[in-house]
């Protein structure tokens, strides 16, 4: 999405999460016009992808297989199209980015990680029966984890009613008039990249240290009602980059869940972060 031709700023590269594509941030399920749109209208071209496998997006191997790394290849490849550009990542599109950035930093200017997941080096190694012994006995800690599960890698895995529900469609913000049409929006996901999620066997995506992002500003921002992203969690992500972190209530800004983007109130954190980027000249 193209900006007005006057005063362009550091375009937008908008990468989203597991079991969703591209459409998160183009528009709302109730209609709303999306993140991309308003920060084209802001100054800034708006790039969306979908991942390998969704969308208008091809994959060359089997879907079930599609690793982490697959889809951080292609988004490197899409850096070095359009660099410099800030990286706008969420969720599992977190740990894509954070391998992105580490293989392409001189074409990315700047990281926004929407409740982004970590890279591998802040997660345990977990096998499926750590798995179940955390989930039963340390729930809390499960939680911090970003609630891992071991998935069977032979079919892609289809989306769970209850668990989108319960997980992505649980806040007071979220437009649940419309919750029909975003979860018939959602995609079934690799099982190979959600047990690389939870570094499950040790498979998780690493990148080298945060030296390897040095230089590079990053903001975080979760929302107070994200059940797989307590606070403590994406403050540790933050800390292991030196980065900029905003708990969204902290700002007044209660109600709000991992799609913060199609929420209602989701130009408001636009602003934060686009505000964010013009203090820093980007």
């Amino acid at each position: 999405m193209a900006a007005p031709s006057a005063a362009r700023k550091t375009p937008l590269l908008f990468v989203h999460g597991g079991s969703h594509t591209g459409a998160c941030y183009v528009e709302t399920p109730d209609g709303r016009s999306g993140w991309a749109p308003y920060a084209a209208a802001h100054g800034r071209d708006a790039y969306v992808v979908d991942w390998p496998g969704r969308g208008a997006s091809p994959v060359a191997e089997p879907f079930a297989a599609l690793s982490m790394q697959t889809v951080a290849d292609a988004v490197a490849a899409t850096l070095t199209q359009i660099g410099p550009a800030v990286l706008v990542t969420h969720s599992m599109g977190g740990v894509i980015g954070w391998r992105a950035a580490e293989m392409n930093p001189k074409n990315v200017a700047a990281i926004v990680a929407i409740a982004p997941g970590p890279p591998a080096n802040l997660q345990p190694a977990l096998d499926g029966a750590e798995i179940a012994r955390i989930r039963a006995e340390e729930p809390e800690r499960w939680a911090a984890l970003g609630r891992p599960a071991a998935m069977p890698e032979g079919q892609p895995a289809p989306v769970v009613r209850e668990t989108a529900l319960a997980m992505w469609a649980n806040s007071d913000r979220f437009p649940h008039d419309a919750v029909e049409a975003y979860l018939g929006g959602l995609v079934p996901e690799s099982p190979r990249a959600m047990n690389e999620r939870s570094n499950f066997n040790g498979s998780g995506l690493r990148i080298a240290g945060p030296d390897a992002l040095a230089g590079i500003p990053i903001l975080l921002i979760t929302g107070d009602q994200d059940p797989r992203h307590p606070r403590v969690a994406d403050e540790t992500i933050a800390d292991y980059f030196g980065a900029d972190f905003i708990w969204l209530a902290d700002r007044g800004l209660r109600g709000h869940g991992h799609m913060m983007m199609i929420e209602h109130g989701h130009d408001v954190i636009a602003d934060i972060f686009l505000n964010w980027l013009d203090e820093r000249g980007l």
